[in-house]
């Protein structure tokens, strides 16, 4: 961006938030906290502010935007139609870090869906976030509050990092509470399709509707010729800067694959870090280690793997080796997000002896 903006950056209490609605009501741009990660807010239905979203991050403009709302008779103004499973799903899950994808209304500008004919929608339980769209009286646009391709922001210290200069303000309302973005469901065919795993998984959809199908994209390298129908579906997200590499496998091949290579790293110079549990970190020895949570509660690894993500950018370190984190009903959503941030690059252990996944 050319321009440089005076960012405000404040404590989200009333009279700021009244000041980040009055913001967003003229077009402008305000970072504020979810449930799930920050969001970097426009209305939704202002094609120029929706614009201004897309050169803030980097980002690109075929990679469609979250519309966040705090009630019902909104989504009847952006959506053509909503089908009996979406009511189910919305019944159970909203407000909370579950988004739909819907058939989109004429009022939502395409800047805001990324040139598709659907619109991504979402409720979210975080009072300062239901709050600032009840402020501003308008549908916020609002995907993560981070450079396109950066780890995502989980306190207001990182948007900061990365928006400070870009964007109009900053509301900071602490920690966010689950630290992986919402879970992502296109409810416009004949059964819901989960596009983005996360907090809400595949089993809670499931004891819900009966049935639910995972969209390719989730479980492989993304098609570069795809055209996204949802955030993180195309391009490489949460990337540290430096290379990263997952190992899989026995708990004794991970801790001594991780520690010879490490060791053959360090000797040529460069600068290594672990990304590791609390169970596991003593096997390290010497090496820079960040614990990311407890395999014994997942939920500790959802919070904490993009601010350990960010803090191997802080160190500069060279090449980060990380455990892998499937287990659990969250585990698919965290390794969805640690495999874009190593550009699923793999090493596996089969059959006792090394294999890869490049």
């Amino acid at each position: 961006m050319e321009n440089i903006i005076d960012t405000i950056c404040a404590k989200a209490d009333e009279a700021s938030i009244r000041q980040a609605g009055q913001i967003l009501k003229r077009g402008g741009l305000v970072a504020f906290p979810t449930e799930t990660v920050y969001g970097l807010g426009a209305d939704a239905l202002n094609e120029d502010a929706a614009a201004k979203i897309y050169a803030a991050k980097g980002r690109p403009s075929d990679n469609p935007l979250i519309v966040h709302i705090t009630e019902r008779k909104m989504l009847d103004g952006i959506v053509s139609e909503v089908s009996p499973q979406a009511e189910l799903l919305m019944e159970k899950f909203w407000p909370g870090p579950m988004t739909l994808i819907f058939r989109k209304s004429e009022q939502v500008p395409y800047e805001t869906t990324g040139g598709l004919d659907t619109v991504a929608v979402r409720m979210p339980s975080h009072p300062v976030a239901r709050r600032l769209i009840q402020e501003a009286g308008l549908p916020i646009a609002a995907p993560s509050a981070n450079l396109s391709g950066r780890p995502s922001p989980t306190s207001a210290s990182h948007v900061e990092e990365d928006l400070n200069g870009r964007i109009d303000m900053i509301l900071d309302g602490g920690d966010v509470q689950i630290g992986l973005e919402s879970t992502i469901i296109d409810v416009t065919g004949d059964a819901p399709v989960i596009l983005r795993p996360g907090f809400i998984s595949r089993e809670d959809v499931e004891a819900l509707m009966g049935s639910c199908t995972l969209d390719p994209a989730i479980v492989g390298k993304p098609d570069p010729n795809l055209r996204p129908k949802a955030p993180g579906m195309k391009y490489r997200h949460y990337a540290p800067q430096a290379d990263m590499l997952i190992v899989e496998g026995d708990p004794d091949f991970v801790t001594r694959t991780i520690c010879a290579k490490a060791a053959k790293d360090l000797a040529e110079g460069k600068k290594v870090a672990v990304l590791c549990t609390e169970e596991s970190r003593a096997a390290y020895g010497d090496l820079s280690c960040h614990t990311v949570g407890t395999r014994g509660n997942e939920e500790t690894i959802a919070h904490n793997l993009f601010r350990c993500l960010r803090e191997f950018d802080e160190e500069k370190v060279d090449m980060i080796y990380s455990e892998s984190f499937r287990e659990g009903t969250l585990g698919g959503a965290i390794m969805n997000r640690l495999l874009k941030a190593a550009g699923y690059h793999v090493l596996q252990q089969i059959g006792g002896a090394h294999g890869s996944l490049s």
